[in-house]
């Protein structure tokens, strides 16, 4: 019986490692659809208490810093009187995709690895547009997040945002500079700011390129090498 009991064990974990995994991808899309409508309670929710998001090299520190993010920042830059949408007249559709989710032993923790891709703008007819913000663009990018459970529940530790190009939908993106450029200043200086700035790799935008470091081994050489530990 001990043999029958190893084995159920060890599908027992696979099992609930499969579950951890689709929770994580859930929760991830979720929070693409969120940000589709500015809905920044709720994405804010969506972290840990002492979570954080890294944007244009700023790092915003746990569910207020997101919120001023998505709140302060995103719902007064995209909706005449802030808000959520839908709004007539306005597009903010997130697809996230590509996902490569890592799961830690103990099941307490994960990271996951996502590609972003935004389309935005507004249409000729909308009355109240956003200052600074293209008629219609495109962006792309890739996430490199860490995820904790909370309670039993899964939780966004750190999402890791690093932009890899915009587009003006007009000139395409070989004739574009990125609208968003690092961020300088911090709260409460700046209201819209983030706590801090990572001074070390501050993170140039489109048409400057950087590597994401991923976070996940090579399937077949990673498996080698894991064989070779302790030899």
């Amino acid at each position: 019986m001990s043999d029958v009991e190893g084995r159920l064990a060890t599908l027992e974990n696979r099992v609930g490692e499969l579950e951890d995994i689709n929770a994580i991808r859930r929760l991830h899309w979720a929070y693409g659809y969120y940000i589709d409508f500015n809905r920044a309670k709720d994405v804010s929710e969506l972290f840990a208490e002492d979570g954080e998001v890294i944007f244009l090299s700023g790092i915003y520190k746990g569910r207020e810093g997101a919120f001023r993010l998505y709140g302060t920042w995103f719902q007064n830059l995209f909706l005449e009187h802030g808000g959520e949408g839908p709004v007539d007249g306005f597009l903010l559709d997130h697809f996230q995709m590509q996902d490569i989710i890592t799961v830690a032993p103990d099941r307490q923790t994960a990271k996951g690895r996502f590609r972003g891709m935004l389309f935005g703008g507004s249409h000729e007819s909308r009355a109240w547009k956003p200052e600074g913000l293209p008629l219609q663009f495109m962006e792309a990018g890739i996430y490199e997040n860490d995820y904790v459970k909370e309670d039993g529940v899964w939780k966004i530790k750190r999402l890791d945002y690093m932009m890899q190009w915009q587009g003006d939908y007009e000139s395409g993106w070989s004739k574009t500079i990125s609208h968003l450029q690092p961020l300088e200043t911090c709260y409460p200086e700046n209201p819209i700011g983030p706590d801090s700035i990572r001074s070390e790799e501050i993170r140039q935008t489109w048409p400057y390129r950087h590597d994401v470091p991923m976070h996940f081994a090579h399937p077949k050489f990673g498996a080698v090498l894991a064989g070779m530990e302790g030899k």
